[in-house]
């Protein structure tokens, strides 16, 4: 006969996920929107070899920084739930905290987005959808939403399964997609301007590359999705593996689908396309009905981000409220072992932003880039946390010399890129990110107070300085106007 005990940990074990959830979840956070626009993108900053350097430099950071979430989870098994984790063992509970809100920030308004698209591209066959802002798109956003909700709270594992199932079907249409065009390759359409020297609107080729940077970067967002359910890994290896094998996998998808499409259409004539800018590639390949194909697969591949983001954005702050950096209550799980507090508030800001849409469309876009931007530092604080680990040898045998050398080598380029990212994102975002950073400080602080600590330690004035002085100057720039959204 069993016990209580034994029952418990049977049925936590039978939680544990697998390596293919988690590769899912890695692929699936990765591929959602942005790759099905993503020929547009490029074309409208660079041309064939500033973007092919691009993609290079993202595919060597994004590796360095995908090796250093591989390197810290076997390294430091007691950390959990990635970004937040790192934050706060390198630097502090608040530069933790703040780590966790930037990314739960980032995953809201990331999921507006995807809702948008979503219904965006519906317009297309259903008018009354519009450009997904409309109140018959809000609606339909909203019931999807709650039924992504409900979906979640029958458990984490459930739910992780269907993102699995819906990773596996839209790569159909996508890879479709890569072996008709690149059947229709035409090299002398490659070939043509490849450093778009004759296009002065995008600048050099230094100024296309770096106009480039947070393009590809922010396809890559959801890398450290295993990492964030280490937690919840049936063993700690395979988060390793479900880092490496999805981050491969999306960069060739993501590479081919780039250069693929400036073989068949020429720069300008990607740069002038509507998104999704996919599905106007294959159609001019293969003729309409390659606009359907890909419409049908941007909507099962939103439908499976859509839950990748709601699992990853709402376990980060569980995280951080269990460990007290966040208030008690958003801790709560439900029967089935979901933190569902934290969904509710997740679901919940999710529908105020969807709302935000009927009445501001252009404030509404002007917050998701920039809260696209916000994943930037919680990246960098990772790096400098498994640099910082190499550097001075902790986790390290005497006998793993060769090893700490290349995990040093390894996080040194990955600091460099994400230093490098926050250059080509530009002082402005820095500074009207800290409006959104501040908030999140503030309900830190009442936290803390809420638990008799002092509200910030000594080490962490200094930090909330420079973040007030920050968003003071960010207010007093958009109310001058020499600082815009």
């Amino acid at each position: 006969m069993t016990n209580a005990g034994e029952t418990l940990s049977a049925a936590d074990e039978s939680r544990k996920l697998n390596l293919g959830p988690l590769t899912a979840l890695v692929v699936g956070s990765m591929v959602g929107g942005g790759i099905f626009s993503i020929p547009q993108n490029t074309a409208a900053s660079s041309g064939v070899g500033a973007t092919a350097v691009a993609w290079g430099i993202t595919g060597l950071g994004m590796l360095a920084l995908a090796f250093v979430f591989v390197s810290l989870t076997l390294r430091r098994p007691d950390l959990d739930s990635g970004v937040y984790a790192y934050a706060k063992a390198a630097f502090g509970p608040f530069v933790g905290f703040s780590s966790a809100w930037g990314y739960w920030f980032m995953a809201v308004l990331g999921n507006v987005s995807y809702y948008v698209l979503l219904f965006s591209t519906l317009g297309h066959y259903i008018p009354v959808f519009g450009e997904g802002n409309t109140p018959a798109a809000v609606v339909g956003a909203s019931i999807l939403l709650w039924g992504m909700h409900a979906m979640v709270m029958r458990g984490i594992k459930e739910a992780a399964f269907i993102n699995q199932m819906t990773t596996v079907a839209k790569l159909v249409p996508l890879l479709l997609f890569v072996v008709f065009v690149a059947l229709a390759f035409q090299p002398g359409v490659f070939t043509q301007d490849i450093w778009g020297l004759g296009n002065v609107q995008i600048g050099s080729v230094a100024d296309q590359v770096r106009g480039m940077m947070l393009v590809t970067a922010w396809v890559f967002v959801g890398v450290e999705g295993a990492s964030v359910y280490s937690a919840r890994a049936a063993r700690r290896t395979d988060v390793g593996k479900a880092t490496l094998l999805g981050f491969l996998f999306t960069l060739a998808l993501m590479v081919a689908v780039s250069l693929l499409s400036m073989g068949v259409m020429a720069q300008p004539e990607l740069a002038a396309l509507k998104a999704p800018s996919m599905a106007h590639v294959l159609a001019h390949v293969v003729g309409p009905w390659g606009a359907a194909l890909i419409s049908v697969g941007l909507l099962i591949s939103l439908s499976g981000a859509l839950l990748s983001w709601l699992l990853l954005s709402s376990e980060t702050l569980y995280m951080a409220a269990r460990d007290g950096a966040a208030p008690r209550w958003l801790a709560k799980e439900n029967v089935h072992g979901v933190p569902i507090s934290a969904v509710w508030l997740t679901s919940g800001c999710v529908q105020v932003f969807l709302l935000i849409t009927l009445r501001s469309s252009s404030t509404y876009l002007s917050l998701v880039s920039l809260g696209t931007s916000m994943i930037l530092l919680p990246y960098l604080w990772a790096a400098l946390f498994g640099w910082q680990l190499a550097w001075q040898g902790q986790s390290y045998k005497m006998a793993d010399r060769f090893l700490r050398r290349r995990d040093l080598f390894i996080a040194s380029v990955a600091v460099l890129y994400a230093i490098w990212l926050l250059y080509a994102g530009g002082m402005r975002y820095l500074l009207l990110s800290a409006l959104l950073y501040l908030p999140g400080a503030m309900l830190y602080g009442w936290t803390r107070r809420g638990q008799a600590w002092a509200i910030f330690g000594p080490k962490e004035w200094p930090a909330i300085f420079v973040l007030l002085v920050a968003a003071v100057v960010a207010a007093w720039g958009l109310q001058s106007g020499w600082l815009y959204m």
